[in-house]
């Protein structure tokens, strides 16, 4: 008698319990079908966002690739058979960078919407690079000092050594060598500690080779074991005025 008494009281609990959670779906149904419905516009907003970003990237990546090829493309007349099917050449340098430079400022122009694609930093630094080659040191300047604050420590990296050589062409030599020591001394994998060190020595050459000659010697103490690098650095030095 005792064990049906603990199982009645056990099943009046169980269909309390469920009467009471039945009460509340019935006064809480509209604001419990609004959560479930904002859940559902959260997901499916999600999903949409990966799938709009997913999209952007894949045709950012195409317009990068189209740029790239012209600016890597032959200039002259190639001989017969020595390029591919359809490939492109510029009859000079200037025509081929112009060109690349249209192409890199459109996808800079494209992709304004965040998050922007990886190609439109890629794209950002080469519009620099060719700002440079088609003599819009200016333009140059201003375009590279915007991409070595990116995000993306290697493409920045890239942009601040770019800028440092146009300020070494331009006679701007502290500003240069400031740059590339900053570049020595916090590497990346686009711009190694000795790069950052052979460029500062290289545009100290002119103006302070006893100053050239130093930092030559420094990357002998610390890359000697690299033959390239120790090459490279003896080469150097052997070429100093004295």
């Amino acid at each position: 008698m005792d064990r049906l008494t603990r199982r009645q009281l056990k099943q009046d609990e169980f269909r309390e319990t469920f009467e009471r959670f039945e009460d509340y779906i019935k006064q809480h149904y509209q604001d419990i079908i609004t959560v479930v419905v904002l859940a559902a516009a959260v997901v499916g907003l999600a999903a949409g966002l990966k799938a709009y970003v997913d999209r952007q990237e894949a045709t950012a990546n195409a317009d990068l690739a189209a740029a790239l090829r012209t600016f890597r493309a032959y200039v002259g007349t190639a001989p017969a058979g020595e390029l591919g099917t359809g490939a492109e050449t510029y009859p000079t340098q200037q025509a081929k960078y112009k060109k690349a430079l249209d192409e890199f400022n459109a996808i800079v122009q494209k992709y304004r919407i965040y998050p922007r694609p990886k190609a439109v930093s890629i794209a950002r630094y080469h519009m620099g690079v060719c700002q440079a080659l088609t003599g819009d040191q200016a333009g140059a300047l201003k375009t590279l000092e915007e991409a070595g604050r990116d995000r993306d420590h290697e493409i920045a990296a890239l942009a601040r050594f770019a800028l440092a050589d146009d300020l070494a062409k331009a006679g701007k030599l502290p500003e240069a060598t400031k740059l590339y020591q900053d570049l020595a001394d916090h590497p990346t994998l686009s711009v190694p500690r000795a790069t950052a060190l052979l460029a500062q020595a290289d545009a100290y050459r002119a103006a302070q080779p006893a100053r050239a000659r130093q930092i030559y010697q420094q990357v002998q103490k610390e890359f000697g074991s690299d033959a390239v690098v120790a090459e490279t650095v003896k080469e150097q030095i052997s070429s100093l005025p004295q």
